[in-house]
């Protein structure tokens, strides 16, 4: 009778850590990894402060990499090999890499989250701050929350046993908010680990819908920016949209602008004009974040910039907008011209596959078995652009870091509940996947 009364008691013990409105796992590893992760609590919000305290701006080149470099031991210590990827040649940072090497057996599992933040030291926003549940700080929700419950959901597989035979890989890339070109380069480790793994799975912050009910998200839009450049006859204001002078290159840069607004709208799709200049002459400055232009109000405009970006949730999708605003662009005003350059260095898109749908499936088995909601899917048009899409083919999911508010803004807060939720839900749904049989190449 001891091993029955030995395992009773166990099972009490798990079932004492689980959360108001969860249940206890009935697989004793599963009920294990529940357990460590409510116990260590205070542990893994600890980490969270620490990290935020160390401002890692994008172009905060030491500050990314100390970030880095904290994190690096709690992988070291699961067995993990980490390495520092330095990126000086994209002028950026750097990417920490952690490989875990199981039994060879199980799909191997590509875990992705992102050290820098889009808060350079110069911000004002530097603070850590709780009250109640809620925690503000800069980069937060994005993405160090992610990175914690990357960790917490580790410990936990590694305290139950379930690590022992996974095959993991964690990258963790310096420059996720502002990336480094070219991107073949930037991006060239994380598309190399995802070519030997099997599963994708993103730890940006978690969706929730209006109703703060959690949301699975299968699904990313591209990002790709553009530059249109407008030139026209200039002259004297007086004779402005006459036939001998015409109407300038404002109007033109106008005209196409507005006739995207009208002719372009279609689901998945977003376009943005972010920055335009104009005038006599006009000139964007090396970083394309601004420009200069001179003009009088009595001098018909003679050039024109505008830049911004389009969002799509397929390649084939890609091409037709493009398509459309070459088209558009083609209907020059009289004695104009107009130009468009689009980015060779965009996102890609995450298209909602059917692995992707087979993936939230799996992960909404995960929820029944921790008593919580079903998640359903996601509108990718509530999503922006990720590191995920460069991996994009193999299966993969969306938001399994910490839900919040107000991400790239001052007062960025994280839901702190949420941490221990995403570990549990993370943990299990990455042991029940390394034990799947690995797809055969």
């Amino acid at each position: 009778m001891r091993p029955l009364l030995t395992a009773t008691a166990l099972a009490a013990a798990m079932f004492a850590f689980a959360s108001p409105g969860q249940a206890a796992p009935r697989d004793p590893a599963e009920a294990k990894m529940v357990a460590v992760i409510e116990a260590e609590r205070d542990r893994n919000v600890k980490l969270l402060e620490a990290l935020v305290r160390v401002n890692s701006g994008t172009m905060n080149l030491a500050g990314v990499e100390r970030v880095g470099q904290m994190l690096r031991p709690e992988f070291e210590q699961l067995g993990f090999e980490v390495r520092w990827v330095p990126m000086a040649k994209v002028g950026r940072a750097g990417h920490l890499i952690a490989t875990h090497k199981g039994d060879g057996r199980g799909k191997r599992l590509l875990l992705i989250g992102h050290l820098d933040t889009v808060f350079e030291p110069d911000s004002p926003f530097q603070d850590w701050m709780v009250r109640g549940d809620v925690a503000e700080g800069p980069g937060v929700g994005d993405m160090k929350g992610g990175d914690v419950v990357i960790v917490a959901a580790l410990r936990a597989m590694h305290a139950a046993g379930t690590l022992k035979n996974a095959d993991i890989t964690v990258v963790l890339t310096g420059d996720e908010e502002k990336p480094g070109a070219p991107l073949a380069d930037a991006r060239a480790d994380l598309i190399a680990a995802g070519r030997n793994s099997d599963v994708a799975l993103d730890f940006e912050g978690l969706s929730r819908d209006a109703a703060g009910r959690d949301i699975g998200s299968i699904a990313r839009r591209s990002s790709t920016s553009w530059t249109i450049t407008a030139k026209a006859r200039s002259g004297h204001s007086s004779g402005v949209c006459k036939p001998a002078v015409g109407c300038g290159a404002i109007y033109e840069l106008a005209r196409i602008i507005d006739a995207f607004r009208e002719e372009l709208p279609e689901p998945n799709l977003t376009y943005n004009v972010g920055l335009v200049v104009g005038g006599s002459q006009a000139k964007l400055n090396d970083g394309d974040t601004g420009g200069e232009a001179a003009g009088k109000p009595n001098i018909i405009s003679a050039e024109a910039i505008a830049r911004g970006d389009i969002r799509t949730l397929s390649p084939e999708q890609e091409e037709r907008v493009r398509g459309k605003m070459r088209a558009i662009i083609a209907r020059h005003l009289d004695k104009a011209t107009a130009e468009i350059e689009f980015s060779d260095d965009g996102y890609p898109p995450m298209a909602p596959t059917d692995g992707n749908k087979a993936l939230l499936a799996k992960l909404n088995e995960v929820n029944a078995t921790l008593g919580l909601p079903e998640m359903p899917q996601g509108d990718p048009a509530n999503r922006g652009a990720g590191d995920i899409s460069f991996v994009s083919f193999i299966d993969g999911l969306v938001g399994l870091g910490m839900a919040g508010e107000g991400s790239h803004a001052p007062g960025e807060t994280a839901d702190l509940k949420s941490l221990d939720v995403q570990a549990k839900r993370a943990a299990l749904l990455m042991t029940r996947l390394s034990r799947e049989p690995r797809p055969a190449r």
